[in-house]
C-alpha cells in the first residue's frame, strides 16, 4: 500500500484564500487585487508589503475562529471517502508551533478516518526548540515512507523529487501546476488501481 503525504494548508483547506479574503483585505480595505493575482508564497511582494507584515497578519489570522475552523476541501474529502482506504496517509505541515495544536485537531476532525500520522516542520521556532528538520524534504528523508507528496510549494516538491518521491503540485496562483485538482485526484485513483 502506497503512502501519500498531504500538505495541509492550501491543499486540504484554503487557508491562504480565507486569510486574503477575511484577513488581509479587511485589514487593508484599499486593496483591489484578487486572490488569483498572488504570485508568490509567501505573497508579500505581490501584496506590496514586507515579509514580516505578511507573517504577522497570517499568524494572527491562524488564531482567529475563521483560521481555526477552516472548511475542508470538499473535493478532497469526497476523494478520501471513495478512495482514501486504498492508501496510507500522512499530513505534513510547515507552520509556527503555537498554531499546530489547532491544525492537528482540524486534520483529525475531518481526515482522521484516513490520516493516521501528522508531521510538522516548525517555522520561526523559538530559541530552545529542537530543529530536527529544516524543511519538508528533510522530514520526508527521515520518514522514509512517503511515495507521493501533494503540496502547493515548488521548493517542497523539488526536495521531495530529489529523494525519489512522486510529486503533484496542487494548483494555486503562486505555482505552475499543469494539472487541475480533479486531474490530480484521478491520477491518485489510477495509482490505487495499478496496485490492485
Amino acid at each position: 500500500m502506497q503512502t501519500i503525504v498531504w500538505d495541509v494548508d492550501d491543499v486540504l483547506n484554503d487557508l491562504m484564500y480565507q486569510w486574503f479574503s477575511r484577513g488581509w483585505k479587511q485589514e487593508n480595505p484599499a486593496v483591489t487585487m484578487e486572490y488569483r493575482e498572488l504570485s508568490g508564497n509567501p505573497p508579500h511582494i505581490s501584496l506590496g508589503t514586507t515579509r514580516e507584515q505578511y507573517l504577522t497578519s497570517m499568524d494572527a489570522f491562524r488564531k482567529t475562529d475563521a483560521g481555526i475552523h477552516l472548511t475542508p476541501n470538499a473535493e478532497v474529502l469526497e476523494w478520501f471517502a471513495a478512495h482514501g482506504s486504498k492508501f496510507r496517509h500522512v499530513a505534513l505541515t510547515a507552520r509556527p508551533l503555537e498554531t499546530v495544536p489547532d491544525i492537528a485537531a482540524w486534520v483529525m476532525r475531518y481526515f482522521g478516518a484516513w490520516i493516521r500520522c501528522f508531521g510538522v516542520v516548525p517555522t520561526r521556532a523559538p530559541e530552545g526548540v529542537p530543529m530536527y528538520d529544516r524543511s519538508k524534504g528533510d522530514y520526508l528523508r527521515w520518514l522514509g515512507k512517503g511515495d507521493v507528496l501533494i503540496d502547493d510549494t515548488q521548493e517542497n516538491l523539488t526536495q521531495a523529487a530529489e529523494i525519489g518521491v512522486k510529486t503533484f503540485a496542487w494548483p494555486q496562483p503562486w505555482n505552475d501546476s499543469q494539472l487541475s485538482t480533479t486531474e490530480i485526484l484521478q491520477l491518485l485513483t489510477n495509482m490505487a488501481a495499478d496496485f490492485d
